[in-house]
């Protein structure tokens, strides 16, 4: 796999059963660019371990005065410092692909199990901690991939000259054994008390992550209220020990790079000291001893890779674990094989029905649903949808019979829309933003009108950049911040609309507009939507009275089902949701409960 042929067609199933085996998971994905680096490596450390002969060939031709050996020694020196050069370059190329592929893919996967999950994610899994796993994470597992060839290919460089100085000189070999062995054992203990600071650090960071998003998702609300200092004192906090934690595990590492800077100080010492008496006695000449001293300099080369090999390995381990988290959330009823997905053709028609509630939306109609707690209304909306927020033993919704949680994920998508009561408009032009998968009998300024967007197209074409003024090519900020709450549910409301689904299901789709606006919605989106089953999750007496059936839903199931006024006149429940009327007994508005409609309905009266 090449950087240029990213993104991969399939990123995989993931070994989702620990963090470690996630790793060995990904390693195996990319053993054709493991093999590359790991041939390149050994070329390329082989032929640095090779120039301390070369060197030792030099000396040893200077001190007989051959100067033809000394020309060949310089001959095989530059052959060598060629070879280097490319086989440095191949390798850089090789891990740097390794790890960008290794990252893309986990970011892949981490993308589509996102898609996949939805709002059940955050739920589950804070969204601090799904952007840290995003960004920081990936960037470590990658780390550990594009180490780990590099790492292999020096402990084999390291054992060949190991093995080489035990031929040459036992007790130089033997004693360059013990000193990198000490320097291992050293080293290794130390390794689990960084893996916990590490991992500290990163929950911290996690949560500081988490506290900034919140704050800046927040920030219009935190100052209406007059709260941005206390959220502001609540990130200084954790940014602080977000800083203590980091120093605390900087600490450690450092102990650890002092420790790779001592033991082999000491090894060399030792090894110079031992090849001079070897060489007053004798027993090797001085080009001998060069090329033993080079060879004991080049073994701190590997044992560098060695520290960085660790650092990834104990980095990547707690970010797998987190990757894992994530990436192992299924749906509820699939993960535990409570149900078998059904095969169908395509997505199912007919009647949208709630068996927990008993919720019933025909077929080609407009649907109402109030409910007094704003919270059950989400659960049941997103139940509609597909998506049980309950757990395990949750009735799904069922669409012509069939229950959603037995298609597979993407038929359920397709047949029913959700549209969440806070919709997200991500970053882009307003052609991008509307640019969503569409069945085409929806165009994009049917859509646009229906939702009532006129004002925010003359705002887009006053902030737009050209002189044309073009509002679908003017740029929205990040969640369409730069636009009103009420603008923001409008262009949610033209997106969900070009969308077009058999089945749309809108959680409070015109609680941030006004009353002028919201009933030119509510007339329009039943004319467009006309023929395709619409369930509107609302009390506004506007868009009630505009729907074919109203179903009230009381403390978990469904308490009356008619139209808006009939419901009005009946229930003093929902006269009491839909009016805010505090007493039960009150008598029914004529009209559908809304003040000027009201007047309306007594000046035809």
């Amino acid at each position: 796999m090449q950087i240029r042929d990213l993104p991969y067609s399939d990123p995989g199933d993931p070994d989702v059963r620990s963090g470690f085996r996630f790793l060995v998971w990904l390693f195996r994905r990319q053993l054709g660019g493991q093999a590359r680096a790991l041939g390149w490596g050994s070329l390329h450390m082989a032929a640095v371990a090779s120039l301390p002969v070369a060197m030792g060939v030099a000396v040893q031709a200077v001190v007989e005065g051959s100067g033809r050996q000394l020309a060949a020694a310089g001959a095989i020196m530059f052959a060598i410092a060629v070879v280097t050069t490319i086989a440095d370059t191949a390798l850089h190329r090789a891990a740097v692909t390794n790890w960008i592929t290794a990252a893309a893919r986990v970011q892949q996967l981490l993308a589509r199990h996102t898609a996949a999950l939805g709002s059940r994610l955050t739920r589950r899994v804070a969204a601090g901690e799904v952007v840290a796993v995003s960004t920081g994470d990936v960037e470590k597992i990658g780390w550990f991939v594009e180490s780990f060839s590099r790492f292999a290919a020096a402990v084999m460089v390291t054992l060949g000259v190991c093995a080489g100085l035990l031929v040459y000189e036992p007790r130089l070999g033997l004693l360059v054994v013990a000193g990198i062995t000490a320097v291992v054992l050293t080293v290794f203990p130390l390794l689990p008390a960084a893996t916990r600071r590490a991992d500290h650090e990163r929950t911290k960071s996690g949560r500081a992550t988490e506290l900034a998003s919140d704050t800046v998702a927040g920030l219009r609300v935190l100052r209406g209220i007059g709260g941005e200092e206390l959220f502001l004192e609540r990130y200084r906090r954790a940014s602080q020990e977000v800083r203590t934690a980091s120093v605390h595990s900087a600490r450690m590492w450092a102990m650890i790079e002092a420790v790779q800077v001592v033991m082999p100080g000491l090894l060399l010492l030792a090894v110079v000291w031992q090849g001079t008496q070897l060489a007053l006695d004798g027993r090797i000449g001085a080009g001998e001893l060069v090329t033993v001293y080079g060879a004991v300099m080049f073994l701190m080369f590997p044992l560098r890779l060695f520290q960085e090999a660790a650092m990834a390995f104990t980095f990547s381990r707690p970010s797998a674990r987190r990757a894992v988290r994530v990436l192992g959330l299924r749906r509820d009823e699939v993960e535990l094989g409570a149900v078998t997905p059904a095969v169908h053709d395509g997505p199912p028609s007919g009647d949208l029905r709630d068996p927990a509630t008993g919720v019933l939306a025909r077929e080609g109609r407009l649907t109402a649903v109030v409910c007094g707690d704003p919270d059950a209304a989400e659960r049941l909306a997103e139940r509609l949808g597909g998506h049980p927020a309950g757990g395990p033993g949750e009735p799904s919704a069922e669409l012509g019979g069939t229950a959603l949680d037995r298609l597979p994920l993407e038929t359920a998508r397709t047949a029913v829309l959700v549209q969440d009561k806070d919709p997200v408009l991500l970053s882009g032009t307003l052609t991008e933003l509307l640019g969503v998968p569409r069945s085409g009998r929806v165009g994009m300024p049917e859509a646009l009108a229906a939702a009532q967007c006129a004002d925010v197209l003359t705002a887009l074409a006053q902030a737009a950049p050209e002189d044309n003024g073009d509002p679908m090519r003017t740029r929205i900020t990040e969640r369409g911040r730069s636009l009103s709450g009420g603008q923001r549910q409008r262009l949610a409301l033209a997106r969900s609309l070009i969308a077009d689904p058999d089945v749309l299901v809108l959680d409070e789709p015109t609680s941030a507009v006004d009353s002028h606006t919201e009933a030119r919605i509510g007339d329009s989106v039943r004319s467009l939507r006309s023929g395709r089953t619409t369930v509107v999750f609302t009390s506004s007496p506007l868009l009630l009275d505009r729907s074919d059936e109203v179903v009230f839903v009381h403390e978990g199931t469904v308490a009356a089902t008619g139209t808006h006024r009939e419901l009005l006149r009946s229930s003093a429940q929902y006269r009491a949701v839909v009016t805010r009327e505090t007493g039960a007994g009150a008598t029914p508005p004529r009209g559908d409960g809304s003040p000027h409609l009201n007047e309306f309905a007594e000046e035809s009266a």
